[in-house]
């Protein structure tokens, strides 16, 4: 009887409404807006309504809302993680929990990640109590070069997590996309300006519902789905996310926006991107560099060094940070802090503070499409507030209070209640499986 009122409690609070906005003030605060500035000794956040309506010098706060002494701590914006999976898988060694690759789909890039989002995923929960509040995910590369349409989602567990469904495409090319490809870099290359080719073909046209093939002349390459889906990608209305690292490569990535000049094109990875930062600089493409990659784990990325980012941003690029892992991007703020030490390093290119934290933030809320909303705190932006033990790019610091759109969350995962249930144990408590 007590499990059954337990379960009915449960499904109650999953049905519930979702918690209100509160009305914040932040006080006696190290403040970093997010933007590349210093920190604010002494500083104030007040969230209103769900939004930063100051940040800044406590002399100039507006008076009200619930007081919350920060204590001389660190209070910064939510973190921005870009690429990630989040919310799309529960236990990623079982498959039918997992939506990160469809191997046997005949889709691809019609494929929309924003439909499977779980909102109450333990992966969202452990990674919102490490200061994630906003995420862009996407599936995985699997039968095809192309992944699929990524989303921008918030880390609240609300009903709806999904921002903005089908934000951006995401492909692979180099080694990964030519071994999808059929085994050669020229097939990825092949069946990328032929797919592109034929979604352009079908600009400004309308469908039919009853028909199952594109409405041309030409041998159609693709579904009818998934062509109509790169429409939007050669029209400029949705980004093109190219996962690429060898430096020729690049080369051949940028080439593209001399065929389709309206492309939105973000590289991912980049690796080798230092050996051609001028070149992504001028061509005016951000990028979303793995901040720790120094090792040259394929051919293509013979030229890794974890001066890539820093390098990258001298060259004039718009860089954020990605995580090692697109499945557990939790360590964001320390891959940052790898770079503000690298500074320390003769001969090598890292970023200063308030950059390197900007590259976690506000920076890669820019390339998703959500600047001065996200990662920055601003008047405006959305009420995305974390509290820090320690300096967040220092490693071991962890926050001890988020707020995500102005209501504050619970840290608690099923990690964490693990972690309080075993870690004081003494003999006397061991379940009694253990007995034996």
């Amino acid at each position: 009887m007590k499990r059954l009122l337990t379960l009915a409690v449960s499904g109650l609070a999953l049905t519930a409404a979702p918690a209100l906005a509160q009305d914040v003030t932040i006080t006696n605060a190290k403040v970093v807006i997010g933007d590349g500035s210093a920190p604010i000794e002494g500083g104030t956040v007040v969230v209103r309504g769900g939004s930063v309506v100051y940040a800044g010098p406590a002399s100039g706060a507006p008076a009200g809302g619930t007081a919350v002494d920060a204590g001389g701590a660190w209070v910064t914006p939510g973190l921005f993680a870009t690429v990630t999976t989040l919310g799309l898988a529960d236990v990623s060694a079982v498959g039918e929990s997992n939506d990160i690759t469809a191997n046997g789909t005949p889709f691809s890039a019609a494929l929309d990640a924003s439909a499977a989002i779980n909102p109450t995923s333990q992966h969202i929960l452990v990674h919102r109590a490490a200061g994630i509040t906003r995420a862009a995910t996407t599936t995985m590369p699997a039968g095809s070069i192309f992944a699929g349409q990524g989303a921008i989602i918030d880390l609240d567990g609300d009903r709806k997590p999904v921002m903005q469904a089908r934000a951006f495409q995401m492909i692979t090319l180099g080694e990964g996309g030519a071994q999808l490809a059929g085994g050669s870099r020229v097939a990825a290359h092949v069946l990328l300006r032929a797919s592109l080719r034929e979604a352009q073909a079908l600009v400004g046209k309308t469908f039919i519902p009853e028909t199952t093939e594109i409405g041309k002349d030409d041998e159609v390459f693709l579904s009818r789905f998934d062509a109509e889906a790169l429409v939007p990608v050669v029209t400029g209305q949705q980004k093109l996310y190219v996962a690429v690292d060898r430096a020729a490569d690049i080369r051949a990535v940028l080439a593209l926006k001399t065929e389709y000049p309206k492309l939105d094109l973000v590289l991912v990875g980049a690796t080798e991107g230092w050996l051609v930062a001028n070149e992504i600089a001028a061509a005016g493409v951000p990028v979303i560099a793995n901040g720790l990659n120094d090792l040259p784990e394929t051919f293509e990325q013979l030229g890794a060094t974890q001066s890539n980012a820093g390098r990258l941003a001298q060259a004039g690029v718009k860089v954020a940070i990605n995580a090692a892992t697109a499945r557990d991007p939790r360590r964001l703020q320390q891959v940052a802090g790898n770079l503000v030490a690298l500074n320390r390093v003769p001969g090598a290119s890292g970023m200063e503070w308030g950059k390197a934290f900007a590259a976690i933030s506000s920076v890669p809320a820019e390339i998703s499409g959500m600047g001065g909303k996200a990662g920055v705190l601003k008047p405006g932006a959305l009420g995305d507030v974390v509290l820090w033990d320690g300096d967040p790019l220092e490693v071991g610091s962890v926050p001890t209070k988020v707020f995500i759109g102005g209501v504050e969350q619970s840290l608690e995962s099923h990690q964490s209640r693990l972690r309080n249930r075993y870690r004081d144990l003494d003999e006397s408590d061991l379940p009694k499986a253990y007995d034996w």
